[in-house]
C-alpha cells in the first residue's frame, strides 16, 4: 500500500478501494502516513467526495483503528448524538431516561466546539465529577446506573482523533464524508445497536438551511446503518436556545428540573422526541408515540432522576446532587438583568452570537487548555414570541467581574431583535429522517 496512490485515486475523482481505506485509516492511527498525506487528502475528499460505500468504507476503516467495545447486557446499547446547538444539555436528560426505560446507555461525549457547550464540560461543573475515565471504570459506571457519560480514550477511533486535528488546520472541516466519517466512527466503536441522530438547524446550529440539514441526516442515518447500527434522525429548530440557560453549571441545573418535572418546555419535548425514536428502533416499544410516553413517565415518576443521581455518585459527585443542585454548583459572583431595549415581541436570535457571550465571559475555549469558569453563562433567556416592555428582563447574565456583566448585556441586547409584530415561531421538530 502506498498513501500517494490512495491520495491520487481520490484527487482523480475515484472512489478508493475499502482495502485502501482500511491501511490509510491505520496509517493515521500508527503514523504511517504523514501530516501532509492526511491533508491532501482530506482536502480531495472535500473537493471530489467518496461515494456512499466510500463512505461506510471509510467510516468502518476509523472505527477500526482501535478498539472496538462490546457488550452482555440485559438490554439493548443505545445512544445520540447532536451537531451542536446552544443551550443543548439534552444528553444529560436522555441518558438516564432512556436507562429507566431499560436500555443501557455508554455515552462517549465531547467538549464544548465553537460557540456550543460541550456535555462533558457541563458534567464537570458538578464538583467531584470525573469524566475521564478507564473502561473497567466505565462499563461499572453503565452497570450500575444504566448510563455513563465519559469522555473517549486515546484507544478509541484513533485516526479520527488524528484527522481531525487535521481537517481542523486545512480548512477542511466543511467535508460531508468526513464529518459523516468522524460521528459515526466514535459511536459505532462504542458497540451500539441503536443510535438517533439530532441535526440541529438554525441560527445557533452549525446548518443553517434545510438542504445543508437534510444531506448530513441522510448521510449519517443511510452510512450508520450501512455499518449495521439500526439509526434514524430529528432535524431541530436551533434559532432559540433549547433550554433557558446557556453555561456549564447553569444548564445541569436546567437539565435537573427538567428530570424532577419543573420544567415542562423544550428540552423536555426534545428528549422525549429523541428517546421515542431510538426506543422504537431498538424494539422495547411497539412505535414512536409509544417510545415518547414511555420517556414522559419515566421522568414524571422520578426514575430518571434517580439514574441521574446513580450516575453522578459513580462518577465521583455527590449523592443526592439531583434534589438540590443548587447546593453543589458554583454561582457567579456578578448577576446583572438584560432589560429590553423597546417595547415589543422578542422576534429573532442570534444563537450563535448568544453562544459566545458564553465563551466571552469564560464559560468556553478560545484556544485548547482554557480554563473554564463553570458559573459564568446566560439564564432566564425569553423565548421567541416573548411579549415584553422597554427595561423588562429578558434574561439574567451570570459573571465573574463586573466589567464582563456589563460588556454581555450589550452583546446580548444586539443578538436579540424585538419588533412590533409577533413572530412566526417555527416548530421545534422540522424533519424525521430514516
Amino acid at each position: 500500500m502506498d498513501a500517494r496512490r490512495i491520495i491520487a485515486r481520490l484527487r482523480n475523482g475515484e472512489t478508493p478501494s475499502r482495502e485502501d481505506l482500511q491501511w490509510f485509516a491505520q496509517g493515521l492511527a500508527d503514523g504511517a502516513v504523514s501530516d501532509a498525506q492526511a491533508g491532501a487528502f482530506a482536502m480531495a475528499a472535500l473537493l471530489n467526495g467518496l461515494s456512499d460505500d466510500g463512505r461506510v468504507a471509510l467510516t468502518l476503516a476509523m472505527r477500526d483503528s482501535g478498539r472496538v467495545l462490546s457488550w452482555d447486557l440485559d438490554g439493548p446499547v443505545l445512544d445520540k448524538h447532536s451537531t451542536g446547538g446552544v443551550g443543548d444539555c439534552v444528553s444529560l436528560v436522555l441518558a438516564p431516561a432512556l436507562a429507566a426505560c431499560g436500555a443501557y446507555v455508554p455515552m462517549i461525549s465531547g467538549r464544548g466546539l465553537g460557540h456550543t457547550g460541550g456535555t462533558l464540560d457541563k458534567l464537570e461543573a458538578i464538583p467531584g465529577v470525573l469524566t475521564s475515565v478507564d473502561e473497567a471504570r466505565f462499563r461499572q459506571i453503565v452497570d450500575r446506573a444504566g448510563c455513563a457519560i465519559v469522555s473517549a480514550t486515546h484507544d478509541i477511533a484513533p485516526a479520527d482523533r488524528r484527522l481531525y486535528a487535521i481537517r481542523d488546520v486545512t480548512s477542511t472541516v466543511e467535508s460531508l464524508d468526513l464529518i459523516t466519517a468522524s460521528i459515526l466512527s466514535k459511536k459505532l466503536a462504542a458497540g451500539l445497536d441503536g443510535l438517533v441522530l439530532d441535526v440541529k438547524i438554525g441560527s445557533g446550529a452549525f446548518m443553517k438551511n434545510m438542504d445543508e440539514a437534510k444531506s448530513l441526516a441522510e448521510a449519517l442515518v443511510g452510512t450508520a446503518n450501512e455499518a449495521g447500527c439500526k439509526t434514524a434522525a430529528v432535524i431541530s429548530d436551533m434559532n432559540q436556545p433549547l433550554a433557558p440557560s446557556l453555561g456549564n453549571a447553569l444548564e445541569v441545573a436546567a437539565s435537573c428540573a427538567v428530570l424532577t418535572g419543573r420544567d415542562q418546555g423544550a428540552l423536555l419535548d426534545l428528549s422525549a422526541t429523541l428517546g421515542g425514536v431510538v426506543l422504537a428502533g431498538a424494539g422495547l416499544v411497539a412505535d414512536v408515540p409509544a417510545g415518547h410516553a414511555a420517556m414522559m413517565a419515566a421522568i414524571s415518576s422520578g426514575e430518571a432522576a434517580e439514574r441521574f443521581g446513580r450516575m453522578i455518585a459513580a462518577m465521583g459527585g455527590p449523592l443526592r446532587f439531583v434534589e438540590d443542585p443548587g447546593r453543589f454548583l458554583p454561582e457567579s459572583t456578578v448577576i446583572r438583568e438584560i432589560p429590553a431595549p423597546c417595547d415589543g415581541y422578542v422576534s429573532a436570535m442570534d444563537g450563535q452570537a448568544l453562544g459566545m457571550v458564553v465563551v466571552d465571559l469564560g464559560g468556553g475555549r478560545k484556544v485548547e487548555g482554557d480554563k473554564i469558569d463553570y458559573a459564568v453563562g446566560l439564564s432566564d433567556i425569553a423565548p421567541l414570541g416573548t411579549r415584553v416592555r422597554k427595561g423588562q428582563p429578558m434574561g439574567r447574565v451570570h459573571a465573574a467581574r463586573m466589567g464582563d456583566a456589563e460588556a454581555a448585556v450589550r452583546s446580548v441586547q444586539a443578538a436579540i431583535q424585538v419588533g412590533e409584530v409577533m413572530p412566526d415561531v417555527p416548530p421545534l421538530i422540522r424533519e424525521g429522517i430514516g
